[in-house]
């Protein structure tokens, strides 16, 4: 990705960041969250993904409700990838919305947190962040 949509996308973030509530934007004060562009080959290979743009985030860690039984062997982190969110931010016919890039950004950061609160994809589905 070249540097000048890295950019773009990176001010799209710090938007979305900064209409979220304040408890969420405080949480992820104690979670780093990482924006890259694509997933490693392990994080692709452990989820099973086939091509760079099919992942738009990654929870790694263990979730709130079992880090008092468990010592965390990688540090809780959130990441978003800009080629699997910049993709569904284009319609049928290949017409980008900055609208739907902002949309699938808070979208995929949610879902992240659905994650390190301890829910499943099903139950974040549920909710509409899936």
């Amino acid at each position: 990705m070249n540097q000048r949509k890295r950019e773009y996308f990176d001010r799209q973030v710090q938007y979305v960041l900064s209409k979220l509530p304040d408890s969420v934007t405080q949480l992820l004060e104690e979670i780093p969250l990482h924006v890259e562009d694509y997933p490693s080959k392990s994080v692709m290979r452990s989820k099973k993904i086939k091509y760079i743009d099919d992942l738009c985030g990654y929870f790694s860690g263990i979730p709130i409700g079992e880090q008092l039984h468990a010592q965390p062997k990688t540090p809780t982190t959130i990441t978003i990838f800009r080629y699997g969110i910049f993709s569904l931010a284009f319609d049928a016919d290949g017409v980008f919305s900055k609208k739907e890039l902002r949309r699938q950004i808070r979208i995929t950061i949610l879902h992240e947190l659905g994650h390190y609160h301890g829910m499943s994809e099903s139950e974040i589905r549920k909710i509409g962040y899936g």
